[in-house]
């Protein structure tokens, strides 16, 4: 029988890509997704997307759990109190904004929380790995998203556990994106059959849900694509500009 892993799987690129990665590396993959009352939630319709297509191209059952909690009842993030995303001209404005400050789009402890939700439950599976999408390269600067955060919680982890203390279960928290650059991502994706269409990475969709061209998110993506040389089949309402450093 396969290594159960739950995998954190927003609807996004770099979690579609991490969820190809951990079946094609034969876990027995569990899904998790998370309503956070983030303004995004149509990356919730692309999770179950990505994780059905996943099913289907590769023969596996997938659960899919979607566990529902209210982060912007605390406040603190763009992403989920209304106030008015960032957007930027250009990819260099993102990473340049990005080397000064920590954004607005920051959701206070996001990943701590997801991160411990995704522990919880491989603790009742038994389950040894965690698996997340997390990017340090090009990326909007959060603080969670880096190497030395992803060790600390591991070891929190294998501190924390009735699996750990009791059992002997260590806990391996999998971060196989988190030192490429986008491109990177986008060409590894590939290479696994990703079929990008069906993700969402925007972080401020238009009602119908196309994305906005002008985030953090759609540029970088945008401009990961363009690198990589492959065709970007997002659906924007207004396209992303050529960059010129990319």
């Amino acid at each position: 029988m396969a290594d159960a892993a739950v995998v954190l799987v927003s609807g996004g690129l770099d979690s579609a890509t991490a969820l190809a990665w951990a079946v094609d590396r034969g876990f027995g993959c569990h899904a998790l997704s998370l309503r956070y009352g983030q303004r995004h939630e149509v990356e919730l319709e692309a999770a179950a997307r990505v994780v059905a297509d996943q099913e289907s191209r590769r023969g596996v059952r997938i659960p899919h759990e979607v566990l529902q909690l209210d982060l912007g009842r605390l406040g603190g993030s763009s992403l989920t109190t209304g106030g008015p995303v960032p957007h930027h001209d250009d990819v260099e404005q993102v990473l340049a904004a990005a080397a000064e400050s920590v954004p607005s789009t920051y959701v206070p402890a996001r990943n701590t929380v997801f991160l411990s939700l995704a522990l919880a439950w491989a603790e009742v599976l038994g389950a040894a790995d965690i698996v997340v999408g997390v990017n340090a390269v090009d990326y909007s600067g959060y603080p969670d998203c880096r190497p030395e955060y992803l060790r600390a919680f591991e070891a929190l982890a294998n501190l924390a556990t009735r699996a750990a203390t009791q059992d002997g279960v260590r806990t391996s928290v999998h971060a196989p994106l988190v030192d490429l650059t986008k491109a990177e991502i986008i060409t590894l994706g590939v290479s696994l059959d990703v079929d990008f269409s069906l993700t969402s990475s925007c972080y401020d969709p238009d009602p119908t849900g196309a994305a906005c061209g002008g985030c953090d998110s759609c540029l970088l993506r945008a401009a990961g694509f363009r690198e990589a040389g492959v065709d970007d089949p997002t659906r924007y309402a207004v396209r992303p500009p050529m960059s010129t450093g990319w």
